[in-house]
């Protein structure tokens, strides 16, 4: 019965080998077990290669800017709203006179947000139905989108502040929260914004926006947006420009 088996490997192994040794085409594996070459991925293709001239004049220039809301005279109440900053950013760039280089951009607030994407007004409708969906304003908060049972800790304001870090904070922006009727009244001005804090994570505070031949490099149909998460209010951004002329 050995022998028997042993015959029967030995003459599928000369069949196997005699096969694919009579075939100059095929590799020394049988063509079941032969690997397949894997598909070439499309390869990225550069369009233009600008690069800046290093003697030039170093540009290196910061500005702090108001940026007025667009619902001027209504008062704050949890609401959102977008503010495009690009006109602003373009007479900022040509202050500077810089040719090449980058601009970054920061909010200075906790409930706000920048991001680059299209400015059209009922985009913004959009944005505001969709954020106030994701993340409702509390059932304590002076918003229109309130929504009953949603509660946050960070708005338990009576509660406040809870931890050494937060108390000095306060006194470090001029609150004696160690006197009860100061206290009292930095708890009145405390707005009931968790949800927007939460928004202002996820869409992040910051954009960097390359320059090249004096011109921010971005889409035909791109603005740099201020996205107000706990408005109507005038707000400050944080520009800088760093480059050559």
């Amino acid at each position: 019965k050995n022998s028997c088996l042993i015959s029967i490997a030995v003459a599928l192994f000369y069949f196997v080998r005699g096969a694919v040794a009579t075939s100059s085409n095929r590799s020394f594996l049988p063509l079941a077990f032969s690997a397949t070459a894997p598909k070439s991925s499309p390869q990225a293709k550069i369009l233009k290669s600008i690069h800046a001239d290093t003697t030039a004049k170093p540009v290196c220039s910061y500005f702090e800017v108001q940026i007025p809301t667009s619902k001027e005279g209504a008062p704050p109440c949890q609401d959102i709203n977008v503010e495009d900053l690009t006109p602003t950013i373009q007479s900022l760039l040509a202050d500077a006179k810089m040719t090449h280089g980058s601009i970054n951009i920061i909010s200075r607030h906790t409930t706000t947000a920048l991001t680059i994407n299209e400015s059209e007004s009922r985009l913004a409708q959009d944005m505001r139905a969709y954020f106030l969906n994701l993340a409702p304003p509390d059932e304590r908060s002076t918003s229109v989108a309130a929504q009953d049972g949603v509660r946050y800790f960070h708005n338990d304001i009576e509660q406040r502040p809870d931890s050494d870090e937060e108390a000095q904070r306060c006194r470090d922006n001029g609150w004696d929260i160690d006197d009860a009727v100061e206290l009292q009244k930095w708890r009145d001005q405390e707005p009931i914004n968790s949800h927007s804090h939460l928004l202002s994570m996820l869409l992040g505070t910051s954009e960097s926006i390359p320059v090249v031949d004096g011109k921010m490099v971005i889409g035909q149909w791109q603005s740099i947006l201020l996205v107000d998460l706990d408005g109507p209010r005038d707000r400050t951004v944080g520009v800088q420009f760093n480059g050559y002329e």
